[in-house]
């Protein structure tokens, strides 16, 4: 709920949405896909000043019925997995997929507490 909160109606027919939250702080939200009962959204940082591997991205996936979300991308972990086995060679945590889950719940209430100066784009 939170995070259609952030995306508005223009932002499924335009392909994309910004906003700043805090000082400085831009984010793009993008419609990846959408069907009748889930919708995939990118979550990205825009801030230059920022090196790559600090900035923020997210695929999140929107299941409208049972109105949820789920973390499917972060950073550069392509595909999540509900656990992982400990050790492991990419040094995952065993609950990688809860952690960002729980980053993207604290984030929601960090932009919907603090964003403003919100427009649209189009993407190329």
């Amino acid at each position: 709920m939170g995070l259609m909160k952030l995306l508005p109606k223009q932002a499924f027919e335009q392909q994309g949405y910004c906003f700043c939250a805090a000082d400085g702080l831009r984010f793009t939200l993008r419609v990846l896909e959408e069907s009748r009962f889930t919708t995939l959204v990118e979550v990205s940082q825009n801030n230059e000043n920022l090196p790559h591997y600090l900035r923020a991205y997210l695929q999140v996936r929107l299941y409208h019925d049972a109105r949820m979300a789920e973390v499917c991308v972060s950073q550069q972990i392509s595909r999540l997995q509900p656990s992982y086995h400990y050790p492991n060679a990419k040094m995952h945590h065993r609950n990688e997929k809860e952690q960002c889950n729980h980053f993207l719940g604290e984030w929601l209430r960090f932009c919907l507490a603090h964003g403003y100066g919100a427009f649209t784009f189009v993407v190329d």
